[in-house]
């Protein structure tokens, strides 16, 4: 694409549409942008666009976002991308020459978006194909402080953080390391520099009640260089920072002890102060993890420095960031050789008085949080949530001072407990806060072990405190009086389930039925979770502990409230309420009285989410919902299928029909679920279902492709002769052909061929079998994985065993002449060991056994070497373990980075698919490997003892010797 002004007047309406509230011009406008994006030069035009000063701010802004998602898209795209439009070499350096001096002279928010471009660009070029860059930031770093030009200056550092992100998440290589001591070479000493001179001008500033305006860029200033000192410190205590390690920290330092009034008076101000302090705390407690002894020269300082501040820190959320860190730097330094600190004494009870229980304590932001966001009210109380909050890490600052002092921790927080609750007991209504922070933290102290959900605690007796502070809150009449106290012990109730008597859980059963019709949403969000959980634990022996049975009771009240909870405001997409559905309807005995109402609420909340689907976890359970539904229901009752396809049915269609692209691989599964249940013959409609089934477009998108392979398979076996009628075989070896030609569904291709083999007359598919190993045999003359050689290799044996190993080489051999041979020597012999699973391990060493006592290509006395390394393969497969014979694949497989709705297909575990054995009539491969051999070696007495004492290894002559003692076998 040229850069004129034609250009630049079609880019700006364009961009200029995209703002439009109507959607047809906007759509138009996209589907223009798409188009020409395919264009060279593209990403370019739009980057001079954003600079051009003629055009409308928001057109501009329009185009820098575009620009960002333009370079994310076909920068570097990934192998799996189906966009073959990437940028040229040409035009990405015209764009890394243009882009840091455009995004330095941008408007604030078009500097937003090109830094995140920068940022694009350098994960992937920086720095060994960008070799420009720093020296052009430090360069600008320079001239910017020179001229005290301080939005540049953040502007700079903001890049620089950004980029140097990668050494805090990325592996230790020693490529990492080598761009590491790059970047340290250039920029540690330019950081230093603006580092201690806007400390400077921050001192004089202060001293002079310099104004919250001058002070706040040179804050910001600081916070990016702390940010920066993190990136670069991360790996390893880099030498420079270790010589200059003085002149850091008494800086730093300064910024948790120095009060700023003009800024602290306001709370924008103060954000920024604690933003900067909180950078400190995460720096010094990187140093305490990674550098002790480096750092122990400072500790007493700034371990005071801490302390002191959190004494000041208030209990506004707005504070949260900086008590956190603060309170995570204390733990850090309590679990550390440095841990007697806290041994003088009243230590431990001021800091347990003065940081831990006001941070458990209740404020009003928690309760506010818990009536108008309990999404994010549970996602941050919930045990395992990876947030950090004012609560959870106070008392894992108790935690940490315990791995040292744990009869004094144990003691006084007991005693603490014990004072919460006679408070509470003495004024209930008006101190229920008391016990609420007594069960918090029973439970968040509570001792997780090392495996499994099991937890202990050493606080107080746990049956004892459940029965006396948890029962009374679980028996309440009032669902709905004190939430936030019933959600703690339903809490407690669920982490310690494993520790109540099944007599006693059920006991309170009906009533944690009774909160699912909580008005508060975490309430009965908790009741839901606790019901799910009681409903894992495992006895003993290892199994479940509640059966049918248990359930069987309480079972239509339990689904009726449940499906209740669904209708309450804000929990209508509920993932906690749908994951406990499907537990119940996996554990309980499902009669048409209970399947009949489920499978219609079930329908109506999963049309609803075909309107919008934007909750993955919750969709998620309504289609393993419906899958558990169906597997038990109509296992048990198979005149409840039909009912289930009227009810299904229609949904299945709306969500094919009206393009619901992120339920289709859902949709696909449950179609092969009923599929799988139906007895031939099969209703008209499924025949439609597989006519569409073989709609080329739809096996486009890699998500739905492994759903869809489940669906051919169900038909494949299911209704086989169908396959054979108007040319359906050859689309569906089509699709096949396609499926193994490429790299992430080659497997899946195997799968169709395997069910073709399986469920197919030979004389039906005879005329395709040479096509088929036409295009295996292309691939395996290309770039094959090893996961390709293993498919063929179970294909093959499949073929052999289902139509003779006289056929499997005949055909192989018509293709090309002695391939079979070939095959067998550089592919079969030497990759049979790497066979995994129980099915597919017998299925090839039963073939394998075969092509030994069958295949003249084995028996001919010119392959005498060959039938020994054949054998000492088929020996090592049965006999060791599959950790000692299989090396991890060296690729790695694609990991998705973004979260919901994504390209990876997601498999529903109660639509499994049952796996067939295909050598049903023999039961131990073991035995008919050595009783084959006994009766081969019957034919031609001393021939073969002496082929295998030549070539098979020690171990396996061994064990080959003492299979035929276990089976009383002789080779002679």
């Amino acid at each position: 694409m040229e850069w004129n002004a034609e250009n630049l007047q079609f880019l700006s309406q364009c961009f200029l549409h995209t703002l439009s509230p109507a959607p047809e011009p906007r759509r138009r406008a996209e589907a223009s942008l798409s188009e020409v994006s395919q264009q060279a030069n593209y990403g370019l035009a739009v980057l001079r666009l954003v600079a051009e000063p003629t055009v409308d701010d928001q057109i501009r802004q329009a185009a820098s976002v575009n620009f960002k998602n333009h370079l994310k898209a076909r920068w570097a795209p990934d192998s799996s991308s189906e966009d073959e439009h990437t940028i040229t070499e040409a035009e990405k350096e015209q764009i890394k020459a243009l882009i840091v001096s455009l995004m330095l002279s941008a408007a604030p928010k078009i500097q937003g978006q090109l830094s995140e471009a920068l940022v694009l660009i350098g994960k992937h070029d920086f720095p060994k194909r960008w070799p420009a860059l720093l020296p052009e930031l430090i360069s600008r770093l320079q001239n910017a402080s020179s001229a005290g030009d301080y939005a540049a200056i953040n502007g700079i550092l903001g890049t620089a953080n950004s980029i140097f992100k990668k050494f805090r998440y990325q592996y230790k290589t020693n490529d990492l390391l080598l761009d590491l001591k790059y970047c340290l070479d250039h920029f540690a000493a330019p950081l230093l520099e603006i580092f201690i001179k806007t400390a400077n001008m921050i001192e004089s500033a202060n001293s002079r009640g310099g104004s919250a305006v001058v002070l706040k860029p040179l804050f910001e200033s600081q916070r990016l260089c702390c940010r920066i000192f993190y990136s670069l410190n991360f790996q390893d205590l880099p030498e420079f920072f270790e010589d200059h390690m003085n002149e850091w920290m008494s800086e730093m330092q300064k910024y948790l002890t120095t009060n700023y009034p003009a800024l602290e008076s306001s709370a924008d101000g103060l954000a920024v102060v604690d933003e900067l302090r909180a950078a400190v705390c995460e720096n010094i407690n990187l140093y305490m993890e990674q550098n002790e002894e480096e750092f122990q020269n400072f500790l007493n300082g700034f371990a005071l420095s801490v302390w002191n501040l959190l004494s000041n820190v208030s209990q506004v959320s707005s504070r949260d960031h900086l008590a956190v860190t603060a309170i995570k730097f204390l733990t850090t330094v309590s679990t550390s050789v440095h841990h007697n600190l806290f041994a003088g004494e009243g230590v431990i009870p001021q800091i347990c008085q003065g940081i831990v229980i006001p941070n458990v304590r209740l404020r009003d932001e928690d309760e506010e949080l818990f009536e108008m966001n309990y999404i994010e009210f549970i996602r941050r109380d919930m045990e395992g949530s990876d947030l950090d909050t004012r609560r959870r890490i106070a008392c894992e600052l108790l935690k940490g001072i315990a791995t040292n002092y744990k009869p004094q921790v144990t003691n006084l927080v007991s005693v603490q407990i014990q004072n919460l609750l006679s408070s509470f007991a003495a004024n209930p209504v008006g101190n229920w806060k008391d016990k609420d922070c007594a069960i918090y933290l029973v439970v968040s102290l509570a001792i997780k072990k090392a495996s499994g959900t099991s937890v202990s605690t050493d606080l107080v007796d746990v049956q004892n405190f459940f029965l006396t502070v948890i029962v009374p809150e679980l028996q309440s009449q009032d669902v709905n009086g004190f939430p936030m106290l019933k959600a703690g012990a339903l809490k407690f109730f669920t982490m310690f389930r494993n520790h109540i008597p099944k007599p006693m859980a059920l006991q309170f059963f009906p009533d944690l039925i009774r909160f699912l019709r909580a008005e508060s949403n975490v309430v009965h969000s908790y009741a839901a979770s606790c019901i799910e959980k009681l409903l894992l634990v495992k006895d003993e022996g290892g199994r479940a502990s509640n059966n049918s049975a248990d359930v069987s009771p309480v079972l239509p009240q339990l689904m009726t409230n449940l499906f209740e909870a669904l209708k309450v405001p804000e929990s209508e997409e509920n993932q906690y309420v749908m994951k406990c559905i499907m537990r119940v309807l996996g554990v309980a005995d499902i009669s048409r009285e209970i399947a009949d109402p489920c499978i219609t609420g079930l329908i109506v909340i999963l049309n609803k989410a075909c309107e919008n689907p934007k909750n993955p976890v919750f969709n998620h359970y309504i289609f393993e919902s419906l899958a558990v539904l169906l597997k038990r229901a109509c296992g048990k009752d198979a005149s409840l299928i039909s009912i289930f396809e009227r009810s299904l049915f229609p949904s299945l269609q709306k969500i094919l029909g009206e393009d619901v692209t992120e339920f289709f691989p859902y949709a696909f599964q449950l179609l092969a679920q009923l599929v799988e249940l139906n007895r031939p013959p099969i209703s008209s409609a499924y025949i439609q279902i597989f006519e569409i089934l073989l709609t080329p477009d739809l096996w486009r998108k890699a998500s739905n492709v492994p759903a869809l392979v489940r669906l051919l398979q169900a038909f494949l076996q299911k209704v086989p002769h169908e396959l054979n009628q108007e040319g359906r075989l050859t689309q569906v070896l089509g699709i096949s052909y396609k499926l193994v030609s490429a790299r992430n569904t080659d497997e899946q291709g195997f799968y169709v061929l395997n069910t073709i083999i399986e469920s197919l007359d030979y004389s039906v598919i005879a005329p395709y079998v040479g096509q088929i190993w036409s295009a295996l045999f292309i691939v395996l003359q290309g770039k094959q994985t090893g996961k390709f050689i293993k498919s063929l290799l179970i294909y093959m044996s499949l073929f052999l065993v289902k139509h003779g190993s006289k056929n499997l080489a005949d055909t192989m051999n018509a293709i090309q002449a002695n391939i079979f041979q070939v095959i067998l020597v550089q592919f079969w012999i030497s990759n049979l060991k790497l066979i995994t699973g129980f099915i597919e391990t017998k299925l090839t060493a039963v073939a394998s056994t075969r092509l030994l006592c069958e295949s003249p290509a084995l028996l001919d006395a010119a392959a005498v070497e060959h039938w020994g390394k054949m054998l000492d393969s088929i020996v090592t497969l049965l006999s060791r373990p599959e950790q000692d014979r299989v090396e991890e694949e060296p690729e790695m497989p694609d990991i998705a980075e973004n979260v919901g709705y994504s390209a990876t297909f997601v498999r529903l575990h109660n639509a499994g698919k049952t796996e067939d054995d295909p050598l049903k009539d023999i039961r131990d491969p073991k035995e008919f490997l050595v009783t084959s051999l006994a009766r081969l070696s019957a034919l031609s007495p001393g021939r073969y003892p002496q082929i295998i004492n030549q070539y098979l290894d020690q171990t396996n002559q061994a064990e080959l010797l003492r299979l035929c003692s276990s089976y009383n076998c002789a080779i002679v």
